[in-house]
């Protein structure tokens, strides 16, 4: 990109309007310096806050780091048929998935391409949460419910995601939330209290260092969903001030290195996930039924050209 190009785009504006929506946190990102966003899933998303990727990159590493990620909405699949659906929706089995846990799971379309690869919470029997990345799976799980007749309702709830990134989250969570903290198993979450309100804490998140995601819910509370989540920003902020809390976004470097993957960057629907480097959520041997197995056992069987290229060089 030219110079001139570079500094065309310094002067565009990016109008709002209902179809890109602000998070509970917009006005906290905002008072910290925000550079850039981007829009996810018609969300905004920080993507600078006036350093550099690689300041913040060693900060991540040695630090801790809070980050507005709203935008991994949360389509969730309630009803005697929730399981039936979310195990229709990917190739990975989830027979044996326990209530309190978190699965990766890649979502694929009847020839096999990647559409969302999102985290799975399963919040109770018949209830599901899909963490997703850039892509209307909504209306995916939607049309599959219909066409299959499945007893289910399928909703985006008010769920707002907040990370706490960083080899020194832990320490700060524990300093709001207690000692319970460190009971959490990476990609297992707990409910926990604040301000009299249960929020969802999950050990996870879009880096390689140690970290922990809110599933930040406001709408069940006497406050609205604006003012809890400067509240819950606030308390963090200030908590976090004696461990040089900063505030911080995906960061590109820590993810490539992590091997963490960005649907609509790294891959798209023309990759099928072997391709993906997510050949263990397609185990052959599982038996369920699913969207695209004859695609992808076709696949499996004929080889991945692409991937053996890659391998090659």
């Amino acid at each position: 990109m030219s110079k001139e190009n570079l500094i065309s785009q310094k002067n565009i504006k990016l109008n709002m309007s209902r179809r890109i929506r602000r998070t509970p946190f917009t006005n906290k990102v905002e008072e910290c310096g925000v550079s850039d966003f981007t829009v996810v899933n018609h969300m905004l998303l920080p993507k600078g806050f006036k350093n550099t990727v690689e300041e913040d990159y060693w900060h991540l590493r040695e630090q801790v780091q809070v980050w507005d990620v709203s935008c991994q909405r949360q389509v969730q699949i309630k009803g005697p048929d929730a399981e039936k659906l979310v195990q229709k929706m990917t190739p990975r089995s989830i027979k044996k998935m326990e209530t309190g846990k978190c699965f990766y799971i890649p979502i694929i379309d009847e020839t096999a391409g990647m559409i969302n690869d999102p985290v799975l919470l399963k919040l109770d029997d018949d209830m599901f949460w899909i963490s997703i990345a850039d892509s209307d799976i909504l209306l995916w799980a939607k049309g599959i419910a219909l066409g299959s007749k499945l007893n289910v309702e399928i909703i985006e709830p008010d769920v707002y995601p907040l990370a706490i990134q960083g080899p020194k989250s832990e320490d700060l969570l524990i300093s709001i939330f207690g000692q319970d903290i460190k009971k959490l198993k990476f990609f297992n979450f707990k409910v926990f209290d604040f301000l009299g309100t249960k929020q969802i804490i999950a050990r996870s998140g879009y880096s390689k260092q140690d970290g922990f995601e809110i599933y930040f819910k406001g709408f069940e509370t006497h406050f609205n969903e604006t003012e809890l989540g400067e509240k819950l920003w606030d308390t963090i902020w200030e908590n976090g001030q004696k461990f040089n809390i900063s505030p911080g976004c995906p960061n590109l470097i820590d993810r490539i290195e992590a091997g963490l993957m960005s649907y609509g960057n790294d891959f798209t629907r023309e990759n099928n996930p072997l391709e993906c480097n997510l050949e263990k959520y397609c185990k052959q041997e599982d038996d369920h039924d699913f969207i695209g197995k004859e695609a992808l056992r076709k696949i499996q069987s004929d080889g991945i050209a692409q991937k053996n290229e890659r391998n090659i060089v």
